[in-house]
């Protein structure tokens, strides 16, 4: 059911189908202060859980282990006004485990940019929100 401002709520399943469609989304998260948004390829993982690779020096690393963050995805068709967009927020941490190190190594995400020292960031999906529009035509 859509709901006068012609977006639709998704239950948590759709989100996590949704997500599983799309390689990139964004992590949210405070730098200094303040808030920060960076782009990220990702996988979702055993319980949902949100993972991306990225450097072990990196200043997101350093802001987000052990921090509350939010990754979002989505995707939009301007042409026919619609999309979808999800939010997954929860604790993020860097994977400490070697074997589950050496596990995401073959099932994780694949880096854009390779780099020397990779770690993996798990982010628990402890809140899973997401709606959807669907162009006027589509509605009516």
């Amino acid at each position: 059911m859509f709901h006068s401002d012609g977006f639709r709520g998704l239950d948590r399943g759709d989100c996590l189908r949704l997500l599983a469609k799309v390689p990139v989304g964004r992590i949210v998260f405070t730098r200094r202060a303040m808030p920060a948004v960076l782009p990220v390829n990702f996988c979702l993982d055993a319980g949902f859980a949100v993972v991306l690779r990225t450097s072990a020096s990196s200043e997101l690393v350093a802001a987000v282990d052990g921090a509350v963050v939010a990754f979002e995805a989505d995707e939009f068709d301007a042409r026919h006004r619609c999309g979808w967009s999800v939010v997954v927020t929860g604790h993020a941490a860097v994977v400490t485990d070697p074997d589950e190190h050496e596990r995401l190594l073959r099932t994780g995400p694949r880096s854009w940019i390779a780099s020397q020292n990779e770690v993996f960031v798990r982010i628990a999906p402890e809140m899973v929100t997401g709606r959807e529009i669907v162009g006027a035509d589509a509605r009516s």
